[in-house]
């Protein structure tokens, strides 16, 4: 399958580094010629879980420059979400008649990218792939994730059993007939665990030993949760149940929560978020496409989203540098929200 990876970050580099070291036929663009220059002369290496894989000889170029080459079957989306919006349309381009395009960003991209192109272009798919870029060209693999994959109006597909045994040669490629839901379950920890922990300057199981954490965070996940079953969403279970047990419309009613909440900090309450990253390199986060499209979809529905809006103010306000990451943040949102 003639596959194309455009944005070659931590993720996107880390597939193509086991892609192309397994063999596949796969080609690499990037938003420069300079960067493509740059990965020609590096090549990929890639180091951590699942073992080392390199790529000395790399066929990549700027993404305007495949304008003129031939069509490929599967281009694989691993940009920023912003970036992704608008680059996408032009990726169908450079499509075959029955070629897809793959985005693997958090949030509400892939949705938003089929109702604009179309379902038959465009299939969803999320990654619970953790990686770091040490710096151009150099990965490090934390973790033994997945991608997901699946046809977001629901159901599989030929095409997606295709894509995930053509992909399965590189990375861990799972299928499920409600990408929806798990892209939604995976929405509800990104608002929550990520966003929060890059706003206090900490991982969750630091920010969550604290009073306000442990606040912040159950308002944010309940108004996130009830915005996604008012929108008919069937959630489906990631690494943990999406609904807390004794969870009852926007609050939790028993003492089982603590157990559901040991077992969301055991799988994720170390790891650094990657939006604080995105604070320390001075980059452009995706806020709109996490909490902030919680906050737009849920006042459309008239679900309250007080936290999630907040929240989406505050990240702006860090991206500007009007305010900087710290635990007192929390109590900021607090106090706006109440």
């Amino acid at each position: 399958m003639r596959t194309l990876v455009v944005g070659i970050g931590a993720l996107g580099g880390t597939v193509a580094a086991r892609a192309l070291s397994s063999g596949m036929p796969v080609w690499l663009a990037t938003r420069t010629a300079e960067s493509a220059r740059a990965l020609r002369a590096s090549g990929l290496h890639l180091s951590g879980v699942g073992g080392p894989a390199a790529a000395g000889f790399l066929s990549v170029a700027a993404v305007d420059e495949y304008r003129e080459a031939d069509k490929f079957e599967l281009i694989l989306l691993a940009t920023k979400a912003h970036d992704a919006l608008e680059v996408a349309p032009f990726l169908s381009s450079l499509l075959t008649s029955k070629g897809t395009l793959l985005p693997i960003q958090n949030g509400g991209v892939s949705q938003i990218l089929a109702e604009r192109l179309g379902g038959s272009v465009v299939l969803g798919g999320l990654s619970n792939l953790g990686a770091t870029m040490v710096e151009r060209g150099i990965y490090e693999q934390r973790n033994s994730g997945h991608l997901l994959i699946g046809e977001l109006a629901g159901g599989l597909s030929e095409r997606v059993a295709k894509i995930a045994s053509a992909l399965s040669g590189a990375v861990e490629t799972r299928t499920t007939p409600n990408l929806r839901g798990a892209v939604w379950a995976k929405l509800l920890l990104n608002c929550s665990v990520t966003t929060i922990g890059a706003i206090a300057g900490q991982n969750m199981r630091q920010y969550i030993a604290s009073g306000r954490g442990r606040e912040v965070f159950r308002r944010t996940y309940d108004e996130a949760l009830s915005v996604a079953l008012a929108n008919g969403v069937r959630l489906e279970r990631m690494i943990v149940e999406p609904i807390p047990p004794d969870w009852r419309e926007a609050m939790v009613t028993g003492s089982d929560y603590g157990v559901w909440l040991d077992e969301v900090i055991a799988a994720y309450g170390d790891l650094k978020p990657s939006m604080l990253q995105d604070f320390e390199r001075g980059q452009r986060t995706e806020i709109d496409f996490i909490n902030g499209y919680v906050t737009h979809l849920g006042k459309q529905l008239g679900v309250p989203v007080a936290m999630n809006a907040a929240i989406t103010a505050m990240v702006h306000r860090i991206e500007q540098r009007q305010t900087k990451p710290d635990p007192a943040r929390l109590d900021d949102l607090l106090y706006e929200v109440d």
